[in-house]
């Protein structure tokens, strides 16, 4: 198995056990507005995870993927980041 390709699991398993965890620990908040401050701060996970897993996944593939594909992949991703920055 490749390298790249565990470091994607690895993290999705992070980025899965930090949702659990979240969830548990507003569940033991037992209050709305100090749940909803852990809600909003797992709003930084997710695009990290997201872009580094991406990365991760392109670089892995660099030999088998064409440069003009990888900017392809990666202006889509910067627009969606940009359209959910949009009101």
């Amino acid at each position: 198995m490749e390298l790249a390709l565990l470091y994607m699991i690895w993290l999705r398993i992070l980025s899965g056990s930090i949702d659990i965890a979240a969830a548990l620990l507003m569940y033991k908040l037992g209050n709305l507005e100090k749940a909803f401050v852990v809600n909003t701060s797992l709003a930084l996970v997710g695009p990290i995870i997201f872009i580094i897993t991406t990365g991760i996944g392109l670089a892995g593939m660099q030999d088998k993927i064409s440069l003009s594909k990888m900017l392809c992949l990666f202006s889509g991703i910067l627009l969606i980041f940009i359209s959910l920055r949009m009101k």
